[in-house]
């Protein structure tokens, strides 16, 4: 969706740059470093307005550098943080495929398996807008949904009470005029502190959920005017009835809608075989835990599926055996999944995990006996295990946000951050540059339309460790296309051994710019070989 270009508000924070500059200089001395490219990539991409060219500059590492890891890696990264699962994963499995143990590629390639969303899922970072800006904004819509729907729940609990237990129905409405009021008032607050109104429609195409809290409390709001509009009614009237549940029970249904979206995305079992590639990583223990709380998410809800329709099935019967038998049997199953990945995964610094999965396999096994024997007990049993992996999780949760540490919950999954492009450069040794001072023929190799070629050059070194070369046009035609090339050159003064640099060549106005990969020097067969 696009967006208007923006401008920043007077005193509104400047990210800083002070990183960008650095990787600009490097680019400039080494235009073909790969891992130069990589960082001004990493330092662009932390920048409004940047992020662009730093997909290009990622990708010119990778066209300098197929066979490394981390321009493959720098791309899935940048994907990944706008949400873009389908393009994330064939980079991160290209960088697994030249390096097998990329704790990076693999731990971010399982975050891609399970759908995972940045913190910032509301924020594209493309666009040319401050993060901390489109961060007031959703935080500011937040909290004005929460208000209206907590105003609008309270509301009409005492609205209804006094007009159906109390005979107040005036008294009533005019409480509830009042709070709409009032509401006007809050709206008029947090609309202010919006600011970035142009950017609003396309946070709510990326995060669906912050849209449906907002026009969730929009119907709620508009809802109760009707509620009050409308003569008080008897209790069991329907149309009093159904808006009222509207508006009481829409904010939980809404809470549980999200709770299984977030348990149900994703492949999590796929994940959790790339985070353990990788064990010794800290994101990837982190990232394994907070999974196994979603596979355990998935496993209680499908056993609460199960046990509800043996529940219903219950009383049905063919022949001797009650319909709810097979249904509970099934949910034997259920389990079974979950701690197999308990066993593979073992997270043995979260006990309340392992808890809350052995309260999980006895409520389905207390549910199959309670249906298999009609025995009350065991019914009693399974459901009260099934409660108590509830509590558990809601004490685990208050744990975490008490000591502030991560929660079993999505938001606690942790992206792989290491730095990129960190491989020194290439440098020429005094013999190296002695021979291509004194060469007296140097060949360029490349690759042109055809295949490889080779053509005589002449080669010098500059201060940086760069080779500058003349050489034909149809070799700069080629070099756009591909700038991969090797240059030859033989040592003419002791006529012992070559040279070979592998780099990459960038066309100047006057000269060919070879920035080093590799270089290897080797010895002619001779008399000075033997001993």
């Amino acid at each position: 969706m696009g967006v208007p270009p923006h401008q920043p508000r007077p005193g509104a924070p400047r990210p800083r740059r002070r990183r960008r500059a650095p990787a600009r200089e490097a680019v400039r001395l080494a235009p073909g470093s790969w891992a130069a490219r990589l960082r001004l990539s990493a330092a662009l991409r932390r920048l409004p307005g940047h992020w662009e060219e730093s997909v290009r500059q990622a990708e010119l590492a990778r066209a300098y550098a197929p066979e490394e890891p981390s321009p493959h890696t720098q791309l899935g990264d940048l994907a990944l943080l706008r949400g873009d699962h389908r393009t994330a994963e064939p980079h991160y499995r290209a960088a697994l495929a030249t390096e097998e143990g990329d704790p990076q590629a693999r731990v971010n390639l399982g975050l891609t398996l399970l759908r995972w969303d940045s913190p910032r899922a509301h924020h594209d970072p493309a666009w040319p807008l401050d993060p901390r800006e489109s961060g007031r904004a959703r935080r500011a819509l937040e909290v004005w949904s929460r208000q209206a729907r907590l105003l609008v729940a309270v509301t009409t609990a005492v609205v209804a009470l006094a007009a159906l237990g109390f005979d107040k129905g005036a008294e009533a409405r005019l409480g509830g005029y009042a709070m709409l009021a009032l509401l006007a008032g809050l709206t008029y607050r947090q609309a202010r502190r919006v600011g970035v109104w142009a950017y609003v429609p396309a946070m709510f195409g990326r995060a669906p959920w912050l849209a449906m809290a907002v026009i969730s409390a929009v119907v709620t709001v508009v809802a109760f005017a009707a509620w009050l509009v409308l003569p008080v009614a008897p209790a069991f009237d329907p149309v009093w009835a159904g808006l009222t549940g509207i508006l009481v029970l829409g904010w939980p249904a809404l809470a549980l809608l999200n709770g299984l979206a977030e348990i149900w995305r994703g492949h999590p079992s796929r994940a959790l075989a790339e985070f353990a590639g990788v064990p010794g990583e800290r994101a990837a223990r982190r990232d394994t835990g907070v999974t196994l709380w979603i596979v355990l998410g998935r496993a209680w809800s499908a056993l609460a599926v199960v046990a509800l329709a043996a529940l219903a099935l219950d009383p049905f019967t063919v022949g001797p055996v009650s319909l709810g038998t097979p249904a509970a049997l099934v949910g034997l199953a259920v389990p079974y999944p979950l701690v197999a990945a308990y066993r593979r995964a073992r997270p043995h610094e979260d006990r309340w995990l392992a808890a809350a999965i052995a309260l999980s396999a006895l409520g389905a096994l207390g549910c199959a006996a309670g249906a298999a024997g009609n025995l009350t007990w065991a019914w009693r049993g399974g459901l009260g295990a099934l409660a108590a992996v509830v509590v558990v999780f809601a004490l685990r949760s208050a744990r975490a946000w008490w000591r502030g540490g991560p929660g079993p919950w999505r938001a606690s999954l942790l992206m792989c951050d290491l730095p990129l492009g960190d491989a020194p450069s290439v440098g020429l040794t005094p013999e190296v540059r002695q021979a291509f001072a004194y060469a007296r023929s140097v060949v360029l190799s490349y690759t042109g339309p055809h295949g490889p070629r080779v053509v005589g050059a002449v080669a010098s070194v500059t201060k940086t460790g760069e080779l500058r070369l003349i050489a034909e046009t149809p070799a700069w035609e080629a070099i756009e296309a591909d700038p991969r090339v090797a240059v030859f050159a033989a040592d003419p003064l002791q006529r012992r051994f070559w040279v070979e640099v592998r780099g990459i060549a960038l066309g100047d106005p006057d000269a060919l710019r070879v920035t080093p990969k590799h270089v290897l020097v080797g010895e002619f067969p001779g008399r000075h070989q033997r001993r």
